[in-house]
């Protein structure tokens, strides 16, 4: 769990570097521009290092440095601010895939309910799907702090409730048909 949380700061350090530093200075240029110096740090560092660098690590650079760069151009921050939703519009294509959930839960989840899970799969896509479309939606209103609001509260407290909605759901479908199959 530990390494998941790692990864996902690491992916998303650039959008948090940018929120930061609009949230202190209240400078959409400044922000953008230290996001973008803070990505190619990131990967001079890894490759310093002697990291591999995964492709949604080479991916997350090139779009900061694309959208930011169109942000710094034009003086127009929805451009960076549109980034996380071309993300989860990313994971939600690979999302889309049938049956790609099953290899993440425990066994007795998989085994017992695959076809909840499957279906669980593809309502998660749903949502990133949803949820791109929102921050897009926000990101064109240009508003900054409806911005930094929808990306850090709305967009992670809605995963969370899926997750926790998603976990009653299994135990509660798993537990019956266990006490169904020893009934039988």
């Amino acid at each position: 769990m530990k390494d998941v949380f790692r990864r996902l700061v690491s992916d998303f350090l650039s959008t948090i570097v940018f929120l930061v530093i609009y949230l202190a200075t209240d400078n959409v240029i400044l922000a953008t521009a230290v996001a973008i110096l803070g990505a190619i740090g990131q990967v001079a560092w890894s490759r310093y290092k002697g990291q591999t660098l995964s492709y949604m690590t080479w991916a997350s650079l090139g779009l900061v440095i694309v959208l930011g760069s169109l942000t710094l151009l034009t003086h127009d921050p929805r451009f960076v601010l549109a980034k996380p939703a071309i993300g989860h519009v990313a994971i939600g294509i690979i999302m889309l895939k049938r049956g790609w959930m099953l290899r993440y839960m425990p066994p007795i989840v998989s085994e017992t309910i695959p076809e909840y899970v499957t279906a669980a799969g593809y309502a998660w896509s749903a949502l990133m799907f949803v949820l791109a479309a929102g921050t897009v939606a926000v990101a064109m209103t240009g508003d900054m702090k409806l911005w930094a609001f929808y990306i850090s509260v709305v967009l992670v407290g809605t995963k969370l409730a899926a997750f926790g909605i998603q976990y009653v759901a299994f135990r509660l479908i798993v537990g019956s048909r266990m006490r169904a199959a020893a009934r039988a």
